[in-house]
């Protein structure tokens, strides 16, 4: 049977080098927050004619808009999404008629502002969403295995495993928003939440076959009962996972840039579940375990030595 806990070590040393390096980049980059986050203006406009997105940019540049993102939305090169900096009414008409002297006359599909004291209920709403779905799972995994010994170890070793995937999702895009200017949305939170969703469903899996195996008898080594749960369920959660990425591949190469965000996190997020919930929480569990087990064992060692 193929040994897997026997190398935790290694799969701890590489969850500490990766959560390191997404740590640093989160502390030295930072993330960038898009306009539900931040104040600022968001214009999403057509035009007739196919316009190269480099122009776009460059032209939004000579208005003193040097900060605009913008994306391109469909495969037709004639939709865009703009982002700028906070404008009224005025100053979106001024763009516009600039626009339409270089380009032709787009039509405004959407235009919006968003205040700062709106920003910063946005960026506590979300965290708190995040929060209270990683509460609500460890109290549900401590429920669901409480006739086993210590059932919060469950729960706790899963959340770990969920805290590492929002590192990866985080530092993967602090590194993003450095290279290519990508931002933090609402779309961005949706794909986390359903990151954590689909990264728990893996681990429980995983959990799930301890407990069967546990009570087989398979084996009276809690290592050898983690290790064949996670050789039982790896085909499994590789092929969930597999099929997954292929889905979210095809959205990101033809839906375009509306659900960029969205479909990003997921496929990061996914690649990271099927880790964590291979080789991060269960050798956690395991590694636990041991230790408490190992502690008896000595004080057993200790008290009988005694009485001799």
């Amino acid at each position: 049977m193929m040994k897997i806990t026997n190398k935790r070590a290694v799969y701890f040393v590489i969850s500490i080098v990766l959560a390191v390096i997404a740590i640093v980049s989160l502390a030295t980059v930072g993330i960038k927050w898009g306009v539900e986050f931040t104040s600022g203006s968001i214009l999403r406009i057509s035009f007739e004619k196919p316009v190269d997105q480099a122009a776009l940019k460059d032209k939004m540049i000579s208005l003193d808009y040097k900060g605009s993102l913008i994306n391109s939305e469909g495969s037709a090169g004639t939709d865009f999404m703009i982002r700028t900096s906070t404008m009224d009414d005025q100053a979106k008409n001024k763009v516009i008629a600039a626009l339409t002297e270089s380009f032709g006359a787009p039509t405004v599909n959407e235009f919006g502002n968003t205040l700062p004291i709106v920003a910063g209920e946005q960026k506590t709403n979300a965290t708190i969403a995040v929060i209270i779905a990683i509460g609500a799972m460890l109290l549900y995994i401590a429920f669901a295995f409480r006739k086993m010994p210590n059932p919060f170890r469950y729960g706790i070793c899963a959340v770990i495993g969920l805290a590492f995937d929002i590192l990866i999702v985080l530092g993967v895009y602090s590194i993003l928003g450095l290279i290519r200017g990508w931002e933090i949305d609402l779309m961005f939170v949706a794909g986390l939440l359903a990151v954590l969703g689909f990264s728990i469903n893996n681990t429980i899996i995983v959990f799930d076959r301890i407990r069967e195996n546990m009570g087989k008898g398979f084996s009276k080594d809690f290592e050898e009962v983690v290790n064949l749960s996670i050789v039982e369920t790896l085909g499994r959660s590789f092929n969930s996972s597999l099929t997954a990425l292929i889905t979210l591949v095809v959205l990101a190469l033809f839906v375009g840039s509306t659900i960029q965000n969205f479909v990003i996190v997921l496929m990061i997020g996914v690649i990271s579940g099927v880790y964590t919930s291979t080789f991060l929480s269960p050798e956690l569990l395991l590694a636990w375990q041991k230790r408490q087990m190992n502690a008896a064992t000595g004080k057993g060692m200790v008290a009988a030595k005694a009485k001799n």
